[in-house]
């Protein structure tokens, strides 16, 4: 087992997996969807953009079986979470880089630590532009909600430089976002093509949509059914819970 830090703990993530979470860095059940909505195919190469304590990442490993999975990290101390998280599950093929993802679009192809042919990337960015909203006084989760480290654009822009020609990009965002988000991937090449709003419950409005593009696609937006989180008795659904898996057994 790996040493952990005297602020972490090991959360299971099923399949006698864990990932090791902190009060810094952690996660929550959007992590969760869009480590379900984007999930790699058998042998695909990805990457994850601001991988945190190394959740989606895991579960990429912990549900399917891609070939090779770079998850990005600027902070060091999530870097060293996801690390020892990936030592711990035994996923050789999880490789956790301390990089700025904003040098991607930017350094030449040699410099660069991932291959430029990627079938997949992912990211769960920032939900608030700077300039709105409350910023958390702590930096780690400042980053996580607010646009402090980089911009959407700079995500896409990312992206599209490290994708193959059809390659997916997939993120999540609020739904305030949807407009700003289809037109800043297509800007970038990556066109918005598989579209899926959730919320909580029937009489509730969405509070957060998933969104895939495709490096160099088409035009043309498919929009799948909503996806509820909770029957009217509170209770989680059974499309939920089959998304929780093997961690969310405790769940009625």
């Amino acid at each position: 087992m790996v040493q952990l830090e005297p602020s972490e703990r090991l959360e299971p993530i099923g399949g006698g997996h864990s990932v090791i979470v902190s009060p810094a860095h952690t996660f929550n059940t959007d992590t969760i969807l869009l480590a379900h909505y984007s999930m790699p195919k058998r042998g695909e190469r990805c990457a994850e953009f601001g991988t945190g304590c190394g959740m989606i990442s895991l579960l990429w490993c912990c549900r399917s079986a891609p070939r090779a999975v770079y998850a990005l990290e600027i902070q060091p101390q999530a870097c060293g979470q996801a690390r020892r998280g990936a030592q711990q599950n035994g996923f050789a093929q999880m490789q956790v880089l301390e990089y700025d993802l904003r040098r991607l679009a930017e350094e030449p192809a040699k410099a660069l630590p991932l291959p430029l042919d990627l079938d997949l990337v992912a990211c769960n960015p920032p939900y608030k532009p700077l300039g709105t909203g409350i910023r958390n006084p702590h930096g780690s989760k400042a980053a996580a909600r607010h646009e402090t480290g980089c911009t959407f654009a700079q995500v896409a822009a990312a992206a599209a430089r490290v994708l193959r020609w059809g390659g997916r990009f997939v993120c999540c965002l609020r739904p305030e976002r949807l407009a700003e988000a289809c037109c800043v991937l297509s800007a970038a090449g990556l066109e918005p093509k598989r579209l899926r709003l959730v919320q909580h419950r029937v009489q509730k409005a969405p509070s957060l949509f998933l969104l895939e593009a495709r490096r160099g696609g088409k035009t043309g937006l498919t929009v799948e059914p909503v996806l509820l989180l909770e029957e009217e008795t509170g209770a989680c659904t059974a499309e939920m819970k089959a998304i929780y898996g093997e961690y969310g057994e405790g769940y009625k």
